[in-house]
Formats: C-alpha cells, sequence, structure tokens
C-alpha cells in the first residue's frame, strides 16, 4: 500500500526525512501487517499528498489530520478514531474551575496554543518550553500525565483525528476503519507512549 506521510508530531515523527515513529506511523505498520501488504512510503506536505491521494496516486493519507480539514470535499475521511483537546493541566486537582479569568496559564511561545488561550481571559505566561513551565499551562491532553498536571476541565479545542483514503474506495475504507475500531484501547496507549514533552 501507497501512503502518503506528512509530519505532525506525535501521529507522525520523521527521522532523516523518513516517517520512523508516531500513533499513526504505528498503527500503519499494524495494519500493513495484518493486511499482509508492504508500505511505500511517500512524502511531502499535506496539500501535496491529499492532491496525490484525490486523483488515486495514493491508497492512504496520514498526518495528524482532523475531521475539520478542508479537503474533505476531495478525498474521503475515515470516522473519527480519536479525540484529543487542548486544556488547562494545573498542579493541584480543583486549583481552578471552569472560569480561567485572571488567572496565569503558561503557553509555548509561537504555537497555536498561545491564540487559543488569548481568547480567554486568562494572563497568559508565554514559555519556551512548556515542560519548565510553574503552575498552570495550555497543552495537548497527552502531555497531562508526562507533565504531572491535573486535568482543570477547560478546554480550549477539541480535535477529532481522522486518516484519508480516496472517493470510491469503500471497502478499503472499511478494511480502515474496521481495524481502526477494533484497536481504540490501544490507540490510546500508543499516544500515551508517543505523546512526550
Amino acid at each position: 500500500m501507497v501512503v502518503g506521510a506528512t509530519e505532525a508530531d506525535p501521529f507522525v515523527i520523521f527521522e532523516e526525512g523518513e516517517p520512523v515513529a508516531g500513533v499513526e506511523v504505528r498503527l500503519v505498520e499494524a495494519m500493513a501487517a495484518d493486511f499482509d501488504a508492504t508500505i511505500e512510503w511517500v512524502t511531502g506536505s499535506e496539500e501535496q499528498l491529499l492532491s496525490a491521494l484525490e486523483v488515486g496516486e495514493l491508497d492512504l493519507v496520514i498526518g495528524g489530520l482532523t475531521s475539520t480539514n478542508p479537503w474533505s470535499a476531495n478525498v474521503t475521511f475515515t470516522h473519527p478514531y480519536l479525540t484529543t483537546f487542548t486544556g488547562v493541566g494545573v498542579l493541584e486537582r480543583e486549583q481552578v474551575g471552569e472560569d480561567i479569568a485572571g488567572i496565569k496559564v503558561a503557553a509555548e511561545r509561537g504555537s497555536n496554543i498561545i491564540g487559543l488561550l488569548r481568547e480567554t481571559d486568562a494572563e497568559v505566561v508565554e514559555v519556551d518550553d512548556i515542560a519548565s513551565a510553574e503552575g498552570a499551562a495550555a497543552i495537548e491532553s497527552w502531555l497531562f500525565d508526562d507533565l504531572d498536571l491535573y486535568d482543570s476541565d477547560v478546554r480550549l479545542n477539541e480535535s477529532d483525528h481522522v486518516m484519508a483514503v480516496p472517493h470510491g474506495e469503500n471497502a478499503w475504507l472499511t478494511a480502515i476503519e474496521r481495524f481502526l475500531l477494533a484497536r481504540e484501547d490501544e490507540i490510546e496507549r500508543i499516544l500515551e507512549e508517543e505523546g512526550s514533552p
């Protein structure tokens, strides 16, 4: 199977220009083993890969795609296989309620999380490395355990993760979705392993 991959940590991690790790790389490798298939990796930008998928040059595209991706009109997305969120982690379980107005919340400088946090009334503290933040931090859901933070239940956004196949490949789509559905718990575990600061 010809699989397009674009780098998107922790879903697709590249080393020397090739996909070598990440949630979706591990899933595709397991899928290939289940289907008794070999993988031919093709790398590129999301636009390049989805354009190639649209015209049938690829069998599958991975790279942290979400269900809100505008390419949904040109290719077919699987049902979401994983839902993640960006939230606020705190040091103590009951440190904040749903309102973070006036509370200092750290976020990595230059990340989209800064913009999400600015839409709240929190006091944004920009840091170079989120692992060095002191106190509350706005982070991806898979980082709570790694950073020893509790989920405050404050959600800045939510993402439903999907993979992409060409239009009209219903049998292929069904096979992928069955594979993913049977591994729901395993996917969560892989995310915990792959998603570290």
